[in-house]
């Protein structure tokens, strides 16, 4: 079965600015309806990650939602996660044996078209794209794409669905859809609200306006 990457995806993270573990972050995202959650865990050890993709998966596989795991595929495989996201500086999806493609999902941060390009030659099911507007939340050498240029990857890409990163609120999380973004991820939007059910919800039915707006 084909799984869509659609919608809103909420990556969780161990972030020591977060007042909250990822595990409690992914309840609240769920809680609020976002369709894809992402565990990106850069200074847990492996068995901490390991746990906390387990957990996380039981609470998405109770609420109807894809699980993510950045980075690490052999951590994804023992969590059962529907898919593994890879940065540019990770492995090349090509370089992934085909027993383990077949039973992950591969999603891929891409910053510019020769990348897009190159993610959708490599078979992603989706890719990330930005930063659309920068970022604090996590370092990144690239600076804001804009509006212009996620439309550009998305025309460029298509039918490979694009989701838009990067200083997203739900003040422009409409127009994210408007520019053929299939879907738009967050992570500070959601891990350092104070009500983060609240913030999920907010941003779920932003981006749910833009798909009206241009149907």
């Amino acid at each position: 079965m084909k799984r869509k990457y659609h919608g809103l995806h909420v990556i969780v993270d161990d972030d020591t600015r977060w007042p909250r573990d990822p595990v409690t972050q992914a309840e609240a995202a769920c809680l609020g309806g976002a369709r894809v959650l992402q565990l990106r865990a850069k200074r847990a050890p492996d068995r901490q990650t390991l746990d906390w993709a387990r957990r996380i998966r039981r609470v998405t596989q109770e609420a109807g939602v894809l699980f993510v795991l950045n980075d690490r595929f052999d951590i994804a495989l023992l969590a059962e996660a529907d898919a593994v996201h890879l940065g540019q500086e990770d492995v090349s999806p090509v370089q992934i044996p085909s027993e383990i493609r077949d039973a992950l999902d591969i999603g891929r941060s891409t910053h510019d078209l020769e990348q897009a390009e190159r993610a959708l030659d490599e078979g992603a099911s989706y890719i990330g794209y930005g930063p659309v507007f920068g970022t604090q939340s996590k370092h990144t050498p690239y600076a804001a794409r804009g509006i212009d240029g996620l439309a550009e990857i998305a025309a460029a890409v298509r039918p490979l669905p694009v989701i838009a990163i990067g200083g997203i609120g739900a003040t422009a999380a409409s127009c994210i859809h408007s520019a053929g973004a299939a879907g738009l991820a967050v992570i500070s939007s959601v891990a350092a609200a104070p009500d983060p059910v609240g913030a999920t919800r907010e941003l779920a039915k932003a981006f749910a306006s833009g798909d009206e707006a241009s149907a």
